[in-house]
């Protein structure tokens, strides 16, 4: 039985040493997606506690044929926007407003960023907008899920990941 089946069995009996285990284990995982969700490291910290807890309360309900990985991701996603919908009030919303701007930048200067310039570049986005463009872009979410999950009107999704888009092109071109 390899380290991470020994856990998860520890995990399954409730045992606080395994659950102590996994969570050093995959903090570092679950805070890194969590800050995929919200630029403020203590809201990150409360999305990553509160996926471990809802980990080990329904860590029964886990499939050990399927990677452990990813049925954590996908709590923690499923907790950002749980998170989002209980505080949605509280965000701040922050329109862009269309500039002008000269000569389309050329593609060779997306080709030469990096995974942390792309990174930058996203965490620089209103929360509303890099929650949506993170659900569509990187999850695969479609609008019909995202306006389900958040509940909002699908042309909302549609409206901020728009204006994601074009923010993230705007500032490419600023800082690029």
């Amino acid at each position: 039985m390899d380290i991470e089946a020994e856990i998860i069995t520890g995990c399954l009996r409730k045992s606080e040493k395994h659950q102590a285990l996994l969570y050093r284990q995959y903090f570092g995982y679950v805070k890194a997606i969590s800050l995929a969700y919200t630029n403020d490291p203590d809201v990150a910290l409360e999305i990553t506690n509160d996926s471990f807890m809802k980990a080990f309360q329904s860590i029964g309900a886990y499939d050990r044929e399927k990677p452990f990985k990813v049925w954590l991701r996908k709590i923690a996603v499923n907790t950002a926007i749980d998170y989002y919908r209980k505080n949605k009030k509280y965000l701040n919303n922050v329109e862009i407003v269309e500039t002008s701007c000269g000569a389309p930048y050329a593609i060779t200067i997306i080709d030469e960023l990096t995974v942390d310039d792309i990174y930058k570049l996203i965490n620089s986005l209103p929360d509303i907008q890099k929650f949506i463009f993170n659900l569509y872009a990187i999850e695969g979410y479609n609008h019909a899920e995202i306006a389900t999950a958040l509940d909002i009107p699908e042309s909302t999704s549609r409206a901020y990941l728009t204006r994601a888009k074009k923010r993230l092109q705007e500032l490419v071109r600023n800082n690029f």
